[in-house]
């Protein structure tokens, strides 16, 4: 509730406004003083508004989903916001502007009642016993004012008093009108209907802005994927595309720095791995040479197998480096690919069974075909146990042997240099073997893959009961980047 209330002049007419407001501000009710409009009331009974907690959504999409959920929860909480406020000042506007035509009313029943000694105006009344006592007090004391109170059905009731020459006091009541309380339900209704549409315009605004950055990721992630799968010429900052720059450019362009870094790096490493491969050639083919001039006997022997590793150590870091530079290229012939492998595998160690199950005539390179073959043979053999067989089906070759099978970080990295097949290297090999069989099957087109030998059912912990080597040679002749066939 909120009181304003004023002293009239002798004459009835006049007023003077009250300096301390403090002092007429009964308690539950707020004083205005003056008569002009638009005065503010500082305590009333106001609407009591229920916030209820916001049930937290678990968000599993993309960024567009939650970056538009985010512009939405804000939209909607500036639009609430912004609704309470319209409306409250709606309502005080609307209160002051029926506080001060009570006032001009009763003010003219004061005078039409000083006139002619009768109250010839509706609902006017002289000591009303309902008038509220705060508004009662401060007439008394010679002050004309107004007063809102609150009813059980929630639309307040607005008095206006004045005191009359006699002593008495004129009071005039007037309820809160359909009218006002139509305005004010329009007003929620439009602001309810502007509030939806901004949430449903920033939803939908976050959704555009959200799908086109997740789409210019997506782009970048697939791109940088590519460099990191062995494509160097891959540009993440061409392939998420656009003019106007951002942030999602500068992070393209870092990534393009540093993948060009490392590849300088890398290319800077195989150059020296292959100029210090290079300048040993000679000088290990000398020391070949002078072995074998030495007399006969067990040192000789010695040195001489220490030389031809170390022959062997040069001649292979100098193709791997030769692989790295993607520079190979392939020398296509038709063969058969089950007479192929047998008579190799024949020459090379004839204890090695080799089953053909389905011949296939290929297009491949006899020569890396046969290092990829020769180099898979020799890891089985040094790394696992007899017996080692081989397979031919189709385009397919399997190579397995009886051995402890593969260490899982290769199994799960693939070869790499300088990493035997074996858990335990104990000196055996230098692991370029497979890491060259790789290369030459990229060379080919061809993929080869490579998993251990389980009991069927049996949980990963169970030492494997041997490793199998698996060659897909491709359908088509291979180009100059190579292609996968697909898994059978």
């Amino acid at each position: 509730m909120r009181g304003m209330f004023r002293r009239p002049a002798t004459s009835g007419v006049g007023r003077v406004e009250l300096t301390d407001p403090a002092e007429i501000a009964g308690p539950g009710a707020g004083v205005r003083l003056g008569a002009g409009v638009g005065g503010r009331a500082d305590g009333r009974a106001g609407a009591r508004v229920s916030r209820h907690r916001n049930s937290r959504i678990a968000i599993r999409t993309g960024l567009r989903w939650k970056l538009s959920a985010a512009i939405a929860l804000v939209g909607a909480l500036v639009a609430i916001v912004l609704s309470l406020v319209v409306h409250n000042q709606a309502r005080v506007s609307m209160l002051d502007s029926a506080r001060d035509l009570a006032d001009e009313r009763v003010q003219i029943a004061q005078r039409s009642y000083e006139q002619s000694k009768r109250l010839n105006f509706p609902n006017a009344t002289i000591n009303d016993p309902a008038l509220p006592p705060a508004l009662r007090d401060k007439v008394e004391e010679g002050r004309r004012g107004t007063y809102v109170t609150d009813t059980p059905s929630g639309a307040p009731d607005i008095w206006a008093a004045v005191p009359l020459n006699n002593g008495s006091v004129l009071s005039l009541r007037t309820g809160w009108t359909d009218r006002s309380e139509q305005i004010l339900n329009r007003l929620d209704q439009a602001m309810i209907i502007g509030s939806i549409s901004v949430v449903l315009g920033g939803s939908a605004l976050g959704v555009l802005i959200g799908a086109q950055l997740s789409r210019r990721l997506r782009k970048a992630a697939a791109a940088a994927n590519q460099v990191a799968s062995g494509e160097p010429d891959v540009r993440v900052r061409d392939a998420i595309g656009g003019v106007v720059r951002d942030e999602t450019d500068d992070l393209a362009s870092a990534v393009d720095a540093m993948a060009d870094a490392l590849q300088q790096r890398l290319e800077a490493e195989r150059r020296v791995t292959a100029d210090i491969a290079h300048e040993l050639r000679t000088p290990v083919t000398g020391l070949l040479t002078a072995a074998e001039l030495l007399p006969p006997g067990r040192p000789t022997e010695l040195v001489l197998d220490r030389a031809k590793a170390m022959r062997t150590l040069v001649e292979d870091v100098l193709e791997v480096a030769r692989l790295d530079s993607a520079s190979e290229r392939a020398e296509l012939q038709d063969i058969m690919l089950g007479e192929f492998v047998s008579r190799r595998v024949a020459a090379k160690d004839p204890a090695i069974e080799v089953r053909v199950v389905h011949e296939s005539e290929v297009m491949t390179d006899p020569r890396r075909l046969e290092r990829v073959l020769f180099n898979l043979l020799a890891n089985a053999a040094k790394h696992g146990r007899t017996p080692i067989e081989v397979t031919v089906e189709g385009r397919v070759i399997r190579v397995r042997d009886h051995g402890p099978g593969f260490p899982e970080d290769l199994l799960a990295e693939g070869p790499s240099r300088f990493r035997t097949g074996s858990s335990d290297r104990a000196g055996h090999g230098h692991g370029l073997g497979l890491t060259i069989a790789a290369g030459q099957a990229r060379v080919l087109g061809a993929r080869l893959t490579f998993r251990n030998i389980r009991p069927a059912g049996a949980p990963d912990h169970v030492p494997a009961e041997g490793a199998v080597a698996v060659l897909w040679l491709p359908e088509h002749a291979p180009t100059s980047t190579g292609s996968y066939p697909m898994l059978p």
